[in-house]
């Protein structure tokens, strides 16, 4: 039984981390179009439980490096002197692959989360006889 419980909890451990995950996609993708505004992502780190058991966590969320695009529009408010100003570094292709991703990976983890949610009713079922 104990084995379920570990498998139950490491399962919701990914649901956790690809909810947010798929939380910081959305804000990405939500300001796509927004000055100056820098994608972010979110690593994953394993975090040890003892027993041999590692569980998945979100570490710092972190902004990507890569630089924003230069857009040219002189009767923007943010516009300098030459007419350009700072858009951002979001690129919407990258970003529904990874929200397609963190969905797949939040039903596979929810799966696993549910076999093992039916074996243990299952078992307890068993012992109940």
């Amino acid at each position: 039984m104990s084995e379920l419980l570990n498998s139950m909890s490491v399962s919701a451990s990914g649901l956790r981390a690809q909810a947010q995950r798929l939380r910081h996609t959305s804000e990405n993708i939500a300001n796509a179009d927004t000055p100056g505004y820098r994608r972010k992502t979110v690593p994953f780190e394993a975090a040890a439980r003892g027993e041999g058991i590692s569980e998945v966590r979100t570490g710092r969320v972190q902004l990507d490096r890569t630089e924003v695009m230069r857009i040219y529009d002189p009767a923007h408010p943010l516009a300098d002197e030459t007419g350009h100003y700072d858009g951002s570094n979001v690129d919407l292709v990258v970003e529904i692959a990874d929200a397609r991703e963190a969905q797949r990976s939040y039903e596979a983890n929810l799966k696993v989360f549910d076999q093992a949610r039916q074996m243990s009713a299952g078992l307890l079922e068993l012992l109940r006889r």
